[in-house]
């Protein structure tokens, strides 16, 4: 397949990329997207479905560290790290703990509430633009708490969603179970964010946005990027492993966890891991919840899809190479089980993937610092369904020579370095 010399070429078929590339032809512009396999699995088609527009708290949220020992001694718990990759995950949990500080921290939130309330003004004529704007279900999410002690302990987080004009109501816990009926007794209290929105099936959306583009003119090419060539204001090659180069006036740099290797073949340092997450979703799970419900002290989510109920969270350091553990599949449905006692939890559909994770909880926005043509927008962590179309805005227009909607300082790679 002939690609000109004056293409963008956007490496990685996840829905950043995939927005970045409508994005782009909105613009104008010729454009090709690389993907190791562009219809195959990955973070985008497996995630809960959630637009969390309310999730502007780092993830290194004061207090974490007290509860973090907890978690890692259950080895079905929500934070795993896997003792031979701790050594090589040190730097980013330095970095992390950095993260954490007050300082540090109110800047970062102030970033991500920066994006995060872009997020409908982009997301939505997306949508729309491609013929998916009936996917997106918007009734709000409920966090539930089983006890108050829990509640308690996530005011100060609370407090500095509503300071960044996140809309919350509490609610007890009978109040909860009548917004959702399956919930049980255990429920002692719960926080509603009519804000957050969730789409039908995160696979179907991804899957929509790429035929899209492939209809109107977009080349998908599957292939392992090996390296990007730059040379100055020269435009760039993607030089893949089987040999194939592919000329480029710009490159994007959008393959999730993959990212890190060709930014650092790029000379651009950056702190970024693969933070595995786990779910199973029943097609048949015998309950009916009408909106995503938060699970706050278990650190899960549930979340009603086309597809079935999507039962998923967890947090593992292992790599990218790592067998996954489905036992967490299963550990997180025995916890369902305790919140949604109707629930059935046969015949499930067990998934992993490989969220993009930053220390600071920051996605990577913007120019390569060392090379003009090449663009970085990775890292999103748990909210890149949420940024897509965002992110693709911000990196369009940069690349189209407008001004971004929003500052992209807080988002540079050079924070790396």
């Amino acid at each position: 397949m002939a690609v000109s010399g004056k293409a963008v070429a956007v490496i990685g078929a996840g829905i950043v990329g995939l927005a970045i590339a409508h994005r782009l032809v909105r613009e104008g512009a010729e454009v090709v997207v690389v993907d190791r396999d562009p219809e195959g699995d990955k973070a985008s088609f497996g995630n809960a479905g959630g637009i969390a527009v309310s999730e502007v708290v780092p993830a290194s949220a004061p207090g974490l560290a007290w509860r973090a020992p907890r978690w890692l001694l259950d080895p079905l718990g929500p934070l795993s790290i896997k003792p031979s990759h701790a050594p090589s995950l040190a730097p980013w949990l330095w970095r992390f703990w950095q993260a954490g500080r007050p300082a540090a921290f109110a800047g970062i939130s102030t970033a991500l509430a920066a994006l995060n309330g872009r997020v409908y003004e982009d997301l939505l004529p997306l949508l729309a633009d491609v013929g998916l704007a009936g996917e997106l279900i918007r009734r709000g999410a409920l966090t539930v708490y089983e006890t108050e002690r829990g509640f308690l302990k996530d005011a100060a987080e609370w407090a500095l969603k509503r300071s960044h004009e996140i809309e919350m109501e509490t609610l007890s816990g009978h109040d909860a179970r009548a917004l959702e009926p399956a919930l049980g007794e255990i429920v002692h209290c719960a926080v509603f964010t009519p804000q957050w929105s969730h789409v039908s099936d995160p696979k179907h959306l991804v899957d929509g946005l790429r035929n899209w583009l492939e209809n109107h003119g977009v080349a998908m090419l599957a292939g392992n990027v090996g390296n990007i060539a730059a040379s100055g204001g020269d435009g760039a090659t993607v030089e893949l492993e089987d040999g194939r180069r592919i000329r480029a006036a710009k490159v994007v740099v959008a393959a999730g966890a993959w990212s890190g290797a060709l930014a650092r073949g790029l000379g651009d340092p950056v702190l970024l891991e693969s933070e595995r997450g786990y779910n199973a979703t029943l097609a048949d799970p015998g309950v009916d919840l009408g909106r995503e419900v938060i699970f706050a002290e278990r650190k899960f989510v549930a979340t009603p899809l086309r597809c079935g109920l999507r039962i998923g969270g967890a947090a593992e350091f292992a790599g990218l190479h790592t067998p996954a553990n489905f036992e967490r599949c299963r550990a997180l449905l025995k916890l369902a089980s305790r919140y949604l006692p109707a629930l059935q939890t046969a015949g499930g559909t067990n998934w992993a993937g490989h969220r993009p994770a930053t220390p600071d909880s920051l996605p990577v926005i913007g120019a390569s610092p060392r090379h003009p043509n090449v663009f970085y927008a990775f890292g999103h962590g748990h909210l890149g369904l949420t940024q897509a179309a965002t992110t693709a805005r911000l990196i369009a227009d940069l690349i189209c020579g407008k001004p971004p909607a929003i500052s992209l300082a807080p988002y540079t790679i050079a924070r790396f370095h």
